[in-house]
């Protein structure tokens, strides 16, 4: 078997040239190190071969000499296709190489010892998917709390990519309290579900909350809604659809302001629109929230005709009244609810709706302070 090394060899790598078009296709450099694997098995095999009553040894070894970097290029398939192919040459050689009688003992030996370097392999591949996951958490959570901070850059993208975000469809933020017990087990499952969920998707696990990124051309408030078990007790806070990732960072403020502010609203669903929590937000101080609330209802009440702002200031005044608002503003009470009607049409929220009511009530609010502060 010793002096039928080289010849082993030979034929071995003649083998994967002329059946594996995998191995074929490789960069020269790759093709060396498949060569120092083949041959170190067929060296490692002959070892323990001298001695078949011992366990098998040097397995491991066998892949000791290739660099951690070739799990990139081979996969655990085509390691396996690999091992085939050598027991086959092995197998082919035997009745040159075995002593008179001995053919099958060497055939099983090799049967045997093949089945230690397939176990010995997927081990191999199993670190490198481990040290490859938990090097994707750490670029992952980095990604993160950059969109979150709004650090976008160019290499922000190539570390997205690099992640496999498609960057295709719309972008969604999603945050909440991270569940108990977050362990490395726990946060892999939470990544597979999310990835599951929707085309694209980050997650975060910052502290105690937990900010999950959804992206892609679906259903991305679906996909939300199918992730509600995986969060903690307490808000779930859906930020504002982005076109894309570069601007989900204002969705994930808004989000995340959100959850801040989320505890005064008691009723609030879950999940929850950053949208819906405006009044709330600008209580803890959240400028976006109050910039949209005099955009979206104080200035165009104001640039509107019709006295709508004057007769929701009243309506609202007066206890949400339509008679004590007719009679403030000396018109019929179906005057004041056909303005109020307009005030829904133009701000897309009901004075007549206790919760909405209260939304237009926090615009004026902070409209009326802007609109007193400007010089």
């Amino acid at each position: 078997m010793r002096e039928g090394a080289g010849l082993l060899a030979a034929a071995a790598m003649r083998r994967l040239d002329a059946d594996l078009e995998w191995y074929r296709a490789l960069p020269a450099e790759d093709r060396s190190w498949v060569n120092l694997v083949a041959q170190a098995g067929i060296t490692a095999f002959i070892s323990w071969y001298a001695d078949p009553t011992r366990p098998p040894h040097g397995v491991g070894e066998i892949f000791a000499a290739a660099p951690p970097e070739l799990t990139r290029s081979i996969s655990l398939q085509h390691t396996l296709q690999l091992v085939r192919v050598v027991v086959d040459v092995v197998e082919t050689h035997s009745d040159r190489l075995a002593a008179p009688g001995a053919e099958r003992e060497l055939r099983e030996a090799v049967m045997r010892y093949s089945r230690e370097v397939a176990f010995s392999a997927a081990e191999v591949y199993a670190r490198a998917a481990e040290v490859r996951g938990a090097w994707d958490a750490r670029l992952e959570a980095l990604v993160v709390d950059a969109l979150v901070r709004g650090d976008g850059d160019d290499s922000l993208r190539s570390r997205v990519s690099a992640l496999g975000w498609s960057g295709r469809g719309s972008t969604l933020v999603v945050v909440g309290t991270a569940a108990a017990h977050m362990d490395e087990v726990r946060s892999a499952d939470l990544r597979r579900a999310t990835r599951r969920s929707a085309d694209d998707a980050l997650v975060g696990i910052m502290g105690d909350r937990l900010v999950v990124f959804l992206g892609g051309e679906g259903d991305l408030r679906a996909a939300a809604m199918s992730l509600l078990p995986r969060f903690g007790p307490g808000p779930v806070v859906i930020g504002p659809l982005a076109p894309g990732l570069a601007e989900a960072t204002r969705s994930a403020r808004a989000a995340l302001a959100g959850l801040a502010a989320a505890p005064g609203w008691e009723q609030a669903p879950r999940p929850v629109l950053a949208d819906d929590l405006l009044p709330e937000r600008v209580l803890v101080g959240d400028d976006d929230a109050r910039r949209a609330l005099v955009e979206r209802a104080y200035t165009p009440l104001a640039a509107s005709q019709g006295s709508l702002l004057e007769t929701l200031s009243a309506y609202l005044g007066a206890g949400r009244s339509l008679e004590a608002a007719a009679r403030t503003l000396y018109v019929h009470p179906n005057t004041v609810r056909y303005r109020l009607k307009r005030v829904a049409d133009v701000t897309g929220w009901d004075p007549l709706d206790a919760r909405e009511s209260y939304v237009l009530q926090t615009a004026l609010a902070v409209g009326r302070l802007d609109a007193a502060a400007a010089p």
